[in-house]
């Protein structure tokens, strides 16, 4: 085996195998302290799973080559989000561990502005650290949206849904798959979202602040989302029209020759 391939199969092993050793680790910690219930083991567990499944299969991909030091960080985010995971889920029991749980999403939420900055430094920026990143935040977003609908509502949790439903509608209109360019006030929202999850998690505000601010929340992504889908839409149609043109040509140039070799 050459050294290339070596490092492929490292490459298809070893992250998402020791994810597993570190997710088991977080989870023996947060059972040996706060002590879990059988609601967080069995999610706890079923997440550590599912990661192993997903990153272990995004690591086939044949543009995958490298794993950088960005996506070590990423990672650890995805770990200290499946301790929040099992924390929610015991919570939704009845039992809350809301200092533990604050305090493993604030962690998360302070690496995700480091991940960047660590793979611009290093040049490792990939198309796969992207997304991995992307799916990072998309993962603790849905898990403190449940956390805060057991107080707020479940009407909350629709702010931790948008990118797992356009990711859905993307099955049925492949259209939506299509390459979104860069866009300020798309990172302020995921931002803001961000920010606005960690605060009403740690109940620092009044119920009825906390609700609006969920609300406005849930309304700027609606918009952030309303703009990216019309965006790909009006991409869309260009491109058929360009086909429809480009066959109406084509159509009227074998005519011609038709009539000329007549």
């Amino acid at each position: 085996m050459t050294d290339l391939a070596q490092r492929e199969v490292a490459l298809r092993i070893y992250p998402p195998t020791l994810g597993v050793v570190a997710q088991s680790a977080v989870l023996v910690l947060l059972g040996a302290t706060v002590g879990l219930g059988v609601a967080g083991w069995l999610v706890g567990l079923g997440y550590s799973v599912v990661t192993w499944a997903l990153l272990s299969r995004a690591l086939q991909q044949p543009d995958v080559h490298q794993w950088g030091p960005a996506d070590s960080v990423t990672f650890g985010r995805l770990i200290l989000t499946g301790g929040v995971a099992a924390l929610v889920a015991d919570s939704v029991g009845g039992d809350a561990y809301r200092p533990v749980l604050i305090g493993l999403a604030a962690l998360s939420l302070i690496l995700d502005a480091a991940d960047g900055q660590v793979a611009r430094r290093t040049g490792t920026a990939s198309r796969f650290g992207a997304r991995f990143d992307m799916e990072a935040d998309s993962v603790l977003a849905i898990v403190l949206s449940v956390f805060i609908a057991t107080s707020l509502g479940w009407w909350a949790a629709a702010i931790g849904l948008f990118r797992y439903t356009f990711v859905l509608a993307s099955w049925a209109m492949p259209w939506l798959c299509a390459p979104l360019l860069p866009r300020m006030s798309r990172k302020v929202v995921a931002a803001s979202q961000g920010v606005v999850l960690a605060v009403v998690s740690a109940g620092l505000l009044p119920l009825e602040m906390a609700q609006v601010c969920v609300a406005v929340s849930i309304g700027t992504l609606v918009w952030s989302f309303g703009i990216d889908v019309a965006y790909l839409w009006r991409q869309s149609a260009r491109k058929r029209l360009t086909r429809l043109n480009f066959n109406a040509t084509e159509l009227d140039l074998e005519i011609e020759l038709d009539f000329v070799l007549r």
